[in-house]
């Protein structure tokens, strides 16, 4: 269901007191939702660190940091690295599991990034609304009080099936140094009946980074546009939880 104050209403029936007093768009009867309850921010927050982490980290581990002088016992730098890099891995699986939890404890809103209304015509049809409001063919946007349709997509693609695949053949990864009698190799050593020859594992990790680059790079650029031009907050929503519109 599209949590949606939009033009001509909402689809959701807890909305409707919103959608009631919508006009051309512009929420002003409630301009202030309460959409992202606080377990939702913390795992967002978390997630968000743990994988810029993981990207510089990851990028090191691939492109490793040219010699350093002196003896290699004083010289633990790529030590470290890998130990962060597999500390953030661990937290974001922890913290990703725990957003999976609350996605069926929490509001509707908890939700939206899990799963797509694919089999709705309305769906596709907003998604094309938000593309073409994205690339400046629309004077006004919709209001939503959760995810606008194409940013749903994006989340559902970027961190719902990405982190999950990166978190995969990451512990995948893990469990060659950690053995076949490890809990990561009986849960995830499956993938190397997939690509037998691991370093192809470490290929698709690598080139997984480079798709969660792209994608937080969009992901900043979609909010920070949102925030300034939609009329709506959406940086600050993910702190107080509380979505507004400003006029």
């Amino acid at each position: 269901m599209m949590d949606a104050v939009e033009r001509p209403a909402a689809s959701e029936p807890d909305l409707a007191a919103i959608a009631a007093d919508a006009v051309g768009g512009h929420a002003i009867g409630r301009p202030t939702v309460y959409v992202y309850e606080a377990p939702v921010r913390i795992c967002h927050w978390v997630n968000a660190f743990s994988i810029v982490a993981l990207m510089v980290t990851g990028y090191l581990i691939g492109m490793p940091l040219p010699s350093v002088e002196g003896e290699a016992s004083a010289n633990f730098v790529m030590g470290y690295i890998r130990f962060a890099h597999f500390a953030a891995g661990q937290v974001l699986a922890v913290f990703f599991i725990t957003r999976v939890f609350w996605a069926f404890v929490g509001n509707h809103h908890s939700r939206q990034i899990f799963y797509l209304p694919a089999h709705r015509k309305q769906f596709w049809r907003e998604i094309l609304d938000e593309i073409r409001w994205y690339a400046f063919l629309e004077h006004e946007p919709k209001m939503y009080v959760g995810h606008n349709p194409l940013a749903r997509a994006g989340m559902f693609t970027g961190f719902t099936l990405f982190v999950a695949y990166m978190i995969i053949t990451g512990f995948a990864l893990y469990s060659e140094g950690s053995g076949i009698d490890s809990w990561q190799h009986k849960l995830f050593g499956w993938v190397f009946a997939i690509w037998p020859n691991s370093q192809d594992v470490h290929t698709w990790h690598h080139l997984g980074m480079w798709a969660l680059v792209a994608f937080v790079i969009v992901h900043i650029y979609a909010a920070i546009r949102e925030d300034i031009m939609s009329r709506q907050s959406v940086i600050s929503s993910m702190v107080s939880g509380e979505r507004q519109f400003r006029d």
